[in-house]
């Protein structure tokens, strides 16, 4: 098994910016235990970069929110691979990058659970790469809008719940740290 972490979309927009990340607390801690055990384990880390296509109030390249939180830059990871849309492999020539690296598990923390995270899990199923999702190293934020309103903690539940009917390994940080 050739594993990498894909760091996604852990990008200051989610901490200071209108759309901050509120489920499970201390996501942002397990994304940098994470990390840290890749790196002890010469697990290749590489961050994802959300950047909005059209102009934005969000993710808007160059500016605060879009830059990608300090602390993970001052860790070790092999690139950063800036997308588009929530799927980590559309446009982005990350299939080519994993296949190149002999890689065959994709290991999931970031945000948000709903969308870039179930997203990318989800394209890479359907590429033929096995999922491991950090249930506690993602998270996401209340949503409404006119399809209804769902807390932030049923929304994660519901994706994690979902991931683990068919798509991926979910599974917590410290239980993936202990079987590397």
């Amino acid at each position: 098994m050739k594993r990498v972490l894909l760091v996604i979309d852990v990008q200051n927009e989610y901490f200071t910016g209108k759309m901050p990340i509120m489920y499970p607390e201390g996501s942002f801690d397990k994304i940098l235990q994470a990390v840290e055990a890749a790196n002890q384990k010469n697990i290749p880390v590489i961050l994802i970069r959300h950047e909005a296509l059209q102009q934005a109030a969000a993710f808007v390249k160059g500016s605060t929110g879009w830059e990608i939180r300090e602390e993970l830059l001052k860790k070790e990871y092999a690139c950063i691979v800036d997308k588009s849309f929530p799927g980590s492999f559309t446009g982005t020539g990350l299939e080519d990058l994993l296949r190149s690296m002999g890689i065959d598990t994709i290991v999931i923390c970031g945000y948000m659970t709903q969308m870039c995270c179930d997203t990318t899990a989800r394209q890479a199923v359907h590429l033929g790469f096995s999922v491991e999702f950090l249930s506690d190293a993602t998270g996401t934020l209340d949503v409404a809008n006119d399809a209804g309103k769902i807390t932030a903690a049923e929304l994660h539940k519901a994706i994690l719940i979902t991931q683990a009917m068919r798509f991926s390994e979910v599974i917590s940080t410290d239980k993936w740290i202990k079987k590397l």
